[in-house]
């Protein structure tokens, strides 16, 4: 859990969020589901805590999941749909195949509230809870959600291809994606520093360890001691699935030792350590290396830019019964 001297700044965080926050959100309310299904807090910390018992890696998986679920039009839980004959959904688009987990996770916790308050809360915000309770038990900020968001009736394996970043995207490639989502630069290095939690599979980076941009060498600014783990790891004709971790320094412990790891030329992916590559995101990195409490009042801030963004509210919409399907009736 984050430690208490985090409070006192989290806590004029928490005010300064819940004064701009309506503005922007429309029907979104913090006390949304607070007659209508009270139990919702308790229901989640439990079955999120269980998961984190189980798995560590799931913290990572829960905030991916949520991420990839609001950047492909909008957090409208599409991203938890299985395909059906209407449309192919998201969750084999390129970006996700055999990657996003965490899906059992979020249908446990919505099958305890489907027997607690029936067809009340959301699938979507049932994920926008679920990040950001990984998040304080691995260590990070807390920040308020509003709630009421609706689950959207389709999904779209192609939007998902399109609009997701990837990690080996130019930086003004990615930072022009955020731009699309109504997020800016400096969310892109704040939201990039979910990476200090985390894993990725050999094939997001191999390219950058035998035949970088087709040289025949490895990528020249890689720290010469992690390229040498690195390779050992997944060497070239190896599986492109084995798994290491994003932030080498602290596996599961969501802190800032990511941008400690940018500034030592040691960021696992390319995109990541793409941020050194610009003055003004390299800027923003160094201040965040050295300002943890910083790093995380501006990633509670971008979280809630993000948890906002494309939301169904009012009729538009539905509230699923099962996480994985859209619901049929009226």
């Amino acid at each position: 859990m984050a430690s208490s001297s985090l409070f006192p700044c989290l806590s004029v965080f928490f005010c300064m969020i819940s004064i701009m926050a309506p503005l922007t959100a429309g029907q979104l309310d913090y006390s949304y589901y607070d007659r209508a299904c009270p139990v919702l807090p308790r229901i989640i910390r439990w079955n999120v805590w269980s998961a984190l018992r189980n798995d560590s890696r799931i913290a990572a998986s829960l905030l991916r999941l949520h991420f990839h679920d609001c950047f492909v039009n909008g957090c409208d839980g599409s991203v938890l749909l299985d395909d059906t004959n209407d449309f192919k959904g998201e969750k084999n688009a390129a970006p996700n195949r055999n990657s996003v987990r965490g899906f059992e996770t979020i249908d446990n916790i919505k099958a305890d509230l489907e027997r607690a308050c029936p067809l009340t809360v959301s699938c979507v915000d049932i994920l926008t809870l679920a990040a950001r309770e990984v998040v304080v038990m691995s260590g990070g900020p807390f920040w308020p959600v509003l709630l009421g968001r609706r689950d959207g009736l389709t999904a779209s394996e192609k939007a998902a291809n399109d609009q997701l970043p990837s990690p080996f995207e130019p930086l003004d490639k990615i930072a022009a994606k955020f731009t699309d989502k109504g997020l800016n630069l400096r969310d892109v290095v704040v939201l990039s520093g979910a990476h200090t939690i985390g894993f990725a599979q050999c094939f997001a980076f191999k390219r950058r360890l035998f035949n970088y941009q087709d040289s025949g060498k490895p990528d020249p600014i890689l720290d010469s001691s992690m390229l040498s783990n690195l390779q050992s790891t997944c060497p070239e004709e190896g599986s492109n699935t084995k798994t290491t971790p994003l932030d080498i320094q602290s596996v599961t412990q969501f802190d800032n030792a990511y941008y400690r790891n940018l500034m030592s030329n040691t960021g696992l992916l390319e995109s990541d350590q793409a941020l050194m590559s610009n003055s003004e995101t390299a800027d923003m990195v160094k201040s965040y290396s050295l300002y943890p409490y910083l790093f995380y009042q501006h990633f509670a801030a971008s979280m809630v830019k993000l948890g906002n963004v494309g939301v169904l509210t009012g009729e538009t919409g539905q509230i699923r019964k099962v996480c994985g399907s859209v619901n049929y009736y009226n």
